[in-house]
């Protein structure tokens, strides 16, 4: 019997370490086990603009001040998945790059020559959709190898919870009106 080849060798997964973009990294690590692949858990600090600088917020305010702790911060949360995926046997490294999301995705999956990301998107529509647009959409549009999206799955599972609690209420509902009694 000979051994079929690895489906995926390298998987890169952006993680703003949101609920969505834990559950993303969760389906990855299915995906990585299933064919051995390594994953790349990315992290984007996006720039920062502020209305005013330097004296409008005071003397010696240092807006390098707010990358540095950005940058901190997502490190320690990077190390905290690197160690997690370690101690599952999970081949795994963690970058953190400076710039535009999208951008920085399309750019770390092109150069490790990745052959799958896997992304959570947050759903956003209408107005907030306008205004700030869609990061996964633009991976998507902007990728050389597949894009897997994780829709939401935080908001899927409030929209079960909500639906289970109006079924639960409405059995409340018909119990009090039929004095109890199944009908």
């Amino acid at each position: 019997m000979t051994a079929r080849p690895a489906l995926f060798r390298c998987i890169v997964v952006p993680l703003d370490f949101s609920d969505q973009s834990q559950q993303a990294l969760e389906y990855a690590v299915g995906l990585a086990q299933a064919s051995k692949a390594e994953i790349v858990a990315l992290h984007v600090v996006e720039p920062v603009f502020f209305a005013g600088s330097g004296e409008a917020f005071g003397g010696g305010y240092d807006t390098r001040m707010v990358y540095d702790e950005l940058e901190r911060a997502a490190r320690e949360e990077l190390a905290v998945v690197s160690a997690a995926l370690a101690k599952r046997r999970i081949a795994v490294r963690t970058l953190l790059r400076t710039g535009v999301a999208h951008e920085v995705i399309v750019a770390a999956a092109r150069r490790l020559k990745a052959d799958l990301i896997v992304m959570s998107t947050h759903g956003r529509t209408g107005l907030s959709h306008l205004v700030m647009g869609s990061v996964a959409e633009r991976v998507v549009r902007g990728a050389a190898c597949p894009v897997l999206t994780m829709h939401g799955a935080a908001r899927a599972a409030r929209a079960r919870t909500a639906t289970s609690r109006r079924a639960s209420d409405a059995g409340r509902r018909g119990r009090r009106a039929t004095g109890g009694r199944a009908q």
